[in-house]
């Protein structure tokens, strides 16, 4: 029997905070994403959305400042291949109220992902060091390491000159490059051991191929580095995956062979 004074009723807070994201982002102009545009941003927490060529492409929170998230992003891309940082733009919401009970970037994902208007938030954009364990992933052809590899003629400027330790330069270039490059310590010492050998640059800059060439030639020939699709792993081991895209050893640059 139906009663005329009831009826059931719904409540979705969720639902409604997302409406309100999403009609706050609509509401904002794209800004290119620059330094220059980030450095106008608050020094708030928040939620963003990232655009390639105007279509909405990353979906994602700011925990610290959406500045700092924001700048991440584009010292990423900017080591890629296959993208240019002038197809790139943003908007920005700073959100600091009850910010972390809300995951408003959830909201907006759930929201834009029904529509396919968020692919990087599920193909490994938000990745930085994946770790060992994935060295020998094969990833899809929608992956976006696969789409946008890391930039191997990426220029490192400004390298510090003369006679110094092979670990001084290591950690110039780790610092230096947009994309991860990943160095093992020595099975038995730790990054001392590359206190031993000694290396002279009379060149301030250096490609990332060159870089990797040069350290390879200055280590012995059981040292390997692997250029994966987005990173770049240096062990002292025999290196092999599906993935790679080329090795450095002794100095020389070898292709990966690729087996059925």
């Amino acid at each position: 029997m139906s009663l005329e004074n009831h009826a059931e009723f719904k409540l979705s807070i969720t639902q409604a905070l997302g409406d309100q994201l999403a009609a706050a982002l609509r509401g904002l102009e794209p800004a290119p994403l620059t330094d220059e545009n980030i450095d106008l941003l608050p020094n708030h927490k928040g939620v963003y959305q990232l655009y390639r060529h105007g279509d909405p492409v990353y979906i994602g929170k700011a925990d610290v400042t959406l500045g700092q998230r924001l700048r991440k992003h584009l010292n990423k891309l900017s080591g890629r291949e296959n993208i240019h940082l002038d197809w790139m733009s943003f908007k920005a919401l700073s959100v600091d109220e009850d910010f972390a009970a809300v995951a408003p970037e959830k909201l907006l994902i759930d929201r834009f992902q029904g529509d396919g208007r968020a692919p990087w938030n599920f193909n490994g954009f938000g990745i930085n060091d994946p770790g060992a364990e994935r060295d020998t992933t094969v990833f899809s052809g929608d992956h976006f390491d696969q789409l946008y590899p890391a930039n191997l003629d990426w220029m490192i400027c400004d390298l510090p000159q003369g006679d110094q330790s092979l670990r001084s330069i290591l950690k110039f270039a780790k610092d230096a490059l947009p994309y991860t490059f990943r160095f093992a310590h020595h099975r038995t010492k730790r990054e001392s051991y590359y206190e031993q050998f000694r290396v002279d640059i009379d060149w301030p800059e250096m490609t990332a191929n060159e870089f990797f060439r040069f350290v390879s030639a200055r280590l012995p020939d059981s040292w390997q580095i692997m250029a994966l699709p987005g990173y770049v792993v240096m062990y002292q081991k025999e290196l092999n995956s599906k993935s790679a895209r080329k090795y450095y050893i002794a100095g020389e640059e070898l292709p990966a062979v690729v087996t059925s």
